[in-house]
């Protein structure tokens, strides 16, 4: 072989090559991902929306977010399509390329058949030679120069044998490897140039973006919180265990993605001297004039006024006041959600001695009330039915009359549709309609509690420090369920399928059990001879191997079969006959002796019970190591239980859930909850709250907290919290019975040993201490 050398790409045939494939490597999966598309919308969305002056304002306001984006969306079109357009320029040209080392045919050359006779191989040479000549007009120095060592290959012998061997005329030639970059990127002139991209990609841009974003990162929590806000956080939470609800204000207003220093989208503006002021005196209990640092800053007194304004529902300049207004309330929500997980962190601290104070129960759920309170931009003494459009002050006389007094939105949907219509008379069919599309999308949850310890053989009986497992189970359906035009529904559709798949499951729970009884009775039926199955408890157990007296009576009577005695009657029938033939053979008189013959039947009546009763005890033992298919299904679904719930969380929680009213929120709100245990007695939070995000129709959620150390009973309070709406919070009281817990025994059982073991036993010798045996076991083991 030849040798080896690297070049470069002269022609460039090889680096197009290069940007061909690359270039489709980008292009297949960014056009599937980036191509802009168009959302499946319902034809009748806008039919089933509220059309209400705030709605109508907020799906403009929700427009006005992105200018930008039908030419973004031209603009990513454009860039896709013209990168295709290169693709199919640059596959054009490669296909026209003709490379120098393409196979080598000299008859195809010459434009003879194989086989040609030299003097017609010549005579084609002198024809094309005047033609491809390069002083010829229509000459080609290159298709010359092939004709020419087309001709030398058939007509020279060494050249002729070259091409056979080689498939080159000049023989064998050296291996390449090509580089796909072109010459002049190595080329001196243009090294300066090279060097300097070089440097800009490497050691500029690539440090650049990798900075900014360690430096952001490193400023932010995982849900995009500034770190130095949740300090704010905790120092005033740990300052304030029980803080109300206006502290809690308060602090929110103090977050730093409110400061200007902080975050680059604040804006500020020289009418704020003015406005703000004037804000501030419409406004009672702002507490303007509290001295603590960073509350008494004026970041944090603009952005406390504007949530105030917010709640009061206090119209703003829409040109300034309003912009930042709505900028501050789009914040809140995750801000909140911050603090809920700051005030469990440290409750949680408290438990474990690692914080002298611990919260009360009200402040982590003054702060679940203000989400609902910003989302809906109410303050928590108003009526919820201010949360439907068309619903002001001057409509809530009607809902509070004599014959009725409705304080809900679920007891407004309860009734009938002529007393709605009764009611809200004021309102014209439209507004009337629009009212009972949101009152049909809201939710209605049907909150089921579960408490067991999953760990212990007894999952009901709850011991003093044990592991007390809560599920929550959440159905969610549309209040619309409950319209009726005849009757009011005292029980809705929700509570009925959950009843029918209770007692669907139930039933077929009890099906599974009557068959395994069934199979468990066929596995061990005994044989006829054998003695009857032992009764067990209640509880499944089987009781000691201890025969009745009775039993143990009748035992050797009945252990004979009838199929054995007749066999055995046909015997004694044959030693008979044999012996009256001996007899009459010597004629010597010999009795016979029946009472031997039935003690040998009854001592084989007994030898068969023996093994009998052998049989049954091995049975009682395999069948106590082996678990019962019960226990086994239990376990298996538990197993397949937890890696489904393992999966979940890997997978990562879904945020899509149902999208909420809220015309005073500047962005699309989604449907969210918080679960969580709670002792209303000592006012206390037992479990970390659950933030529900993606409870579309079913969700299943597991709190665990460990039983008071104290027996007795106790109640405590699994609470659900909406973010989005108020008034729709549910309660569910549980008791534990909790009994003291088992003494740990200090001996372990296989230890104990009787006195006569005990005088026997020989000392420890050097062969029976094992490897893994300590000095104190050794003690222990020739302790008397």
């Amino acid at each position: 072989m030849g040798g080896q050398k690297f070049q470069y790409d002269e022609s460039g045939g090889t680096f197009f090559y290069f940007l061909l494939s690359f270039l489709a490597l980008l292009l297949i999966p960014g056009t599937y991902y980036w191509w802009p598309r168009k959302q499946k919308e319902d034809p009748d969305k806008l039919v089933k929306e509220c059309h209400c002056d705030n709605c109508k304002k907020k799906r403009i306001i929700l427009q006005s977010n992105e200018p930008w984006k039908g030419t973004r969306q031209f603009l990513t079109k454009s860039v896709i399509i013209g990168g295709w357009l290169i693709l199919a320029l640059l596959a054009y040209k490669v296909s026209q390329f003709d490379y120098e080392y393409a196979n080598f045919d000299p008859y195809d050359i010459l434009g003879v058949p194989p086989g040609t006779s030299e003097a017609n191989i010549k005579k084609a040479y002198r024809k094309l030679s005047l033609i491809l000549h390069p002083d010829k007009e229509t000459g080609d120095e290159k298709s010359f120069m092939k004709l020419t060592k087309a001709y030398q290959a058939l007509t020279d012998d060494e050249s002729r044998r070259n091409w056979e061997k080689y498939g080159n005329p000049d023989g064998p030639g050296a291996m390449s490897f090509g580089i796909a970059l072109p010459s002049w990127i190595v080329e001196k002139e243009n090294s300066v140039w090279v060097l300097g991209l070089y440097a800009l990609v490497f050691m500029v841009a690539l440090p650049t973006v990798v900075g900014m974003w360690w430096y952001r990162s490193i400023r932010y929590s995982g849900d995009q919180v500034l770190l130095d806000t949740t300090q704010i956080y905790f120092y005033f939470l740990h300052k304030t265990p029980s803080m109300p609800l206006k502290r809690v204000i308060m602090v929110l207003a103090a977050s730093l993605e409110f400061e200007k220093k902080y975050n680059s989208e604040i804006v500020e503006r020289p009418t704020d001297n003015e406005e703000v002021p004037h804000l501030i005196k419409q406004l009672y209990n702002l507490n303007e004039k509290n001295r603590e640092r960073p509350l008494c800053y004026m970041y944090s007194i603009k952005a406390r006024a504007l949530i105030h304004a917010h709640l009061s529902r206090i119209a703003l300049n829409p040109n300034t006041l309003d912009k930042d207004r709505m900028y501050i309330v789009k914040k809140c929500p995750y801000l909140i959600q911050e603090m809920v997980n700051c005030v469990s962190q440290l409750v949680m601290l408290a438990y474990a001695r690692r914080v002298p104070r611990l919260l009360n129960i009200e402040t982590i759920e003054n702060c679940m009330k203000l989400c609902p309170m910003i989302v809906q931009a109410l303050w928590e003494f108003k009526s919820p039915l201010l949360q439907l459009p068309h619903i002001t002050e001057d409509n809530l006389k009607y809902f509070l009359s004599k014959k009725r007094q409705i304080r809900s939105i679920q007891q407004f949907a309860q009734m009938k549709a002529e007393d709605r219509r009764n009611v809200l008379r004021n309102l014209s069919n439209e507004q009337y309609d629009d009212v009972m599309k949101v009152i049909s999308k809201m939710p209605l949850i049907d909150f089921q509690v579960r408490s067991e310890v999953i760990d212990d053989e007894a999952s009901t009986v709850y011991t003093a420090g044990a592991i007390v497992t809560v599920t929550v189970t959440l159905y969610r359906q549309n209040m619309g369920v409950l319209f009726g035009d005849d009757t009011v529904k005292e029980k809705h559709c929700v509570e009925e399928e959950v009843k029918e798949k209770q007692t669907d499951e139930n039933e077929h729970e009890d099906g599974e059990q009557k068959e395994q009884e069934q199979k468990e009775k066929e596995q061990t039926k005994k044989p006829v001879w054998q003695k009857t199955q032992r009764k067990t408890k209640k509880g499944g157990k089987k009781q000691p191997n201890k025969k009745p007296q009775q039993y143990q009576k009748e035992a050797p009577k009945a252990s004979a079969n009838p199929s054995k005695k007749t066999d055995e009657k046909e015997k004694e029938k044959e030693k008979e006959k044999d012996k009256e033939k001996e007899k009459e053979k010597e004629k010597v008189p010999e009795p016979v002796s029946k009472s031997s013959d039935v003690s040998a039947s009854e001592s084989e009546g007994d030898s068969s019970d023996d093994e009998a009763e052998r049989s049954d005890e091995e049975d009682s033992q395999r069948d106590s190591k082996k678990p019962s298919s019960l226990e086994d299904d239990d376990e298996w679904d538990k197993f397949q239980s937890g890696i489904g719930k393992r999966d979940r969380v890997l997978e990562g929680r879904s945020k899509m859930s149902h999208s909420v009213h809220c015309p005073h929120f500047p962005e699309d709100k989604q449907e969210y909850w918080w679960v969580y245990v709670s002792d209303r007695k000592s006012r206390t939070l037992l479990t970390s709250p659950y933030y529900v995000t993606a409870l579309v129709e079913h969700e299943e959620v597991q709190l665990k907290f460990t039983a008071p150390r104290w027996p007795g009973v106790y109640t405590f309070t699994v609470c659900l919290r909406s973010d989005s709406y108020l008034g729709f919070d549910q309660t569910h009281d549980i008791k534990l019975d909790v009994e003291k817990a088992p003494e740990v025994p200090t001996e372990h059982p296989q230890w104990d040993m009787s006195e006569e073991e005990e005088e026997g036993r020989p000392e420890a010798d050097e062969s029976d201490i094992s490897e893994f045996t300590t000095d104190e076991d050794v003690e222990d083991y020739n302790r008397p």
